[in-house]
């Protein structure tokens, strides 16, 4: 059941930037240790950056901005451009508010509580999906586009997935599809799944990383090393190992080998 309180109370948000919805305790609690990841440090997504900066920037001005879905592969760096987002613009007001998908039934609540606050708030949902049978993402729905009363204008959820649609899409939906005097009238299944992720109206995708850009993202991390040479052979064989070349495989590799002397083998 949804819990009603005065959830913001305990936050000054005159001095912290962002906090996470706590179920146990029913309530926000500040966020001490903010991820530090910085704007310039993010590599490969130029496009992206570029689109959420515009978005928020629209936003923080009061001006017209939008939801916004980050989709796609793993590890490309949805949540690292959220996380960056916000230690970039909370001299201006920005402030962020994680909830996990299974507190959305709260989001009202939270909504409420700030939504009178002179600050801008980006609700942050991480990872967000749901499944069959699901119905959270109706109290997320209510908040992205409002019911009987407006969404506040200074309330703006930015969520990251790696569903395009963000629930699960099945062939035979697609079969329930029909045709009507040459028009293609999808399924209700489709139609349900598509009309959460609509509500988001900027979408931005990820793919995974070509190997160039991988290596640029290698050489970011790695700027003092002189033999690229052997820092690239060894970021490749890390990221064969691993199956896949993204911004997590690369800070993966920097950890891993922050300090290794790269010789010649």
């Amino acid at each position: 059941m949804p819990v009603t309180s005065t959830v913001a109370s305990s936050v000054d948000w005159t001095t912290t930037p962002a906090a996470v919805w706590r179920r146990h305790r029913s309530g926000l609690r500040a966020i001490r240790r903010l991820d530090p990841v910085q704007w310039e440090a993010l590599t490969g997504i130029d496009r992206q950056q570029q689109a959420l900066a515009r978005n928020t920037e629209r936003f923080l001005a009061g001006q017209p901005s939008n939801n916004a879905l980050l989709w796609g592969s793993r590890g490309t760096g949805k949540s690292s451009l959220i996380k960056a987002l916000l230690n970039r613009y909370s001299d201006r007001g920005l402030r962020m508010i994680e909830v996990d998908k299974d507190d959305l039934v709260n989001l009202p609540e939270i909504v409420d509580d700030i939504c009178d606050l002179s600050f801008r708030f980006v609700i942050f949902c991480d990872d967000l999906s749901f499944d069959v049978g699901e119905s959270s993402y109706k109290a997320l729905k209510s908040v992205l586009e409002g019911s009987l009363e407006l969404p506040p204008e200074n309330v703006r959820v930015y969520a990251t997935s790696n569903r395009r649609h963000l629930m699960p899409e099945f062939m035979s939906d697609n079969l329930k599809s029909t045709m009507q005097d040459g028009e293609l009238h999808p399924a209700e299944a489709i139609e349900e799944q598509v009309s959460l992720a609509d509500r988001f109206g900027l979408q931005l995708s990820f793919y995974p990383f070509s190997q160039d850009v991988y290596l640029q993202a290698v050489d970011a991390l790695f700027p003092e090393v002189p033999d690229r040479e052997a820092l690239h052979r060894h970021a490749i064989r890390f990221a064969t190992g691993k199956g896949v070349r993204n911004g997590r495989t690369a800070n993966q590799f920097y950890r891993q080998f922050a300090g290794h002397p790269f010789a010649q083998d």
